[in-house]
C-alpha cells in the first residue's frame, strides 16, 4: 500500500476533531486555549486563507488566517461574527503537531499563505506571535510593532506583527 505524501490543503468538516486536539496540545497549558467554536468561526470566516497540513492519515498542522484590519485582532474568547473586507490578512493561528516537526512545515505553511495571499490581493499579513515566537516571525519578514496593545487573553509575551506582501512599509 502507498503512503501518501503530506500536502498542504483546505480544511475539511472531518478535520476539526484534529485541528481542536493540536489547538488544545499547543496552547491549554500556557492558558491560551481557544474552544472549537471559536476556530472554526475563523476559518468560516476565510476559508481560502485556512489549510490543513495533511500528513496522509492524519492531519499533522493547521493554519488560520482572516480578513482583519490593520492593528487589529481576534478576541480570542469571542467567535467571529463579522467577516472583514480589508487589505490586510490575520494570521491568527499556526501549529504543526509533534510528529510533524523539525521537517520545515511551518515554513513551508507560511509561504502556502503568502502566495495564497498575494492571488487574492492582499497587501499585507498580520499576526501576534505568542510564546516567544517572534524570532520565528521576523525570519520571515515580519516586523515587530511594539506600540499595539495587546489583551492578555494572548499571553505576557505577545507581539502584533505585521510584513508587507506589496511594496509598502511593514
Amino acid at each position: 500500500m502507498a503512503v501518501r505524501a503530506e500536502r498542504i490543503r483546505p480544511i475539511e468538516a472531518s478535520d476539526w476533531d484534529t485541528i481542536t486536539e493540536l489547538e488544545t496540545h499547543a496552547y491549554a497549558e500556557r492558558g491560551l486555549s481557544e474552544d472549537r467554536g471559536v476556530l472554526q468561526s475563523r476559518a468560516s470566516a476565510s476559508p481560502a486563507t485556512s489549510f490543513v497540513l495533511d500528513a496522509g492519515e492524519r492531519v499533522g498542522g493547521y493554519l488560520l488566517a482572516l480578513p482583519y484590519p490593520r492593528f487589529r485582532f481576534p478576541d480570542p474568547d469571542l467567535q467571529e461574527s463579522e467577516v472583514f473586507s480589508s487589505s490586510n490578512l490575520h494570521l491568527h493561528d499556526l501549529v504543526i503537531g509533534s510528529e510533524s516537526r523539525n521537517r520545515g512545515w511551518a515554513t513551508r505553511m507560511v509561504r502556502h499563505l503568502t502566495d495564497a495571499a498575494r492571488a487574492l490581493r492582499y497587501e499585507r499579513i498580520s499576526l501576534i506571535a505568542v510564546s516567544g515566537t517572534a524570532g520565528f516571525w521576523s525570519r520571515h519578514g515580519y516586523r515587530p510593532h511594539p506600540e499595539v496593545a495587546l489583551p492578555d487573553g494572548y499571553g505576557p509575551d505577545a507581539l502584533y506583527m505585521s510584513r508587507a506582501l506589496t511594496g509598502g512599509s511593514s
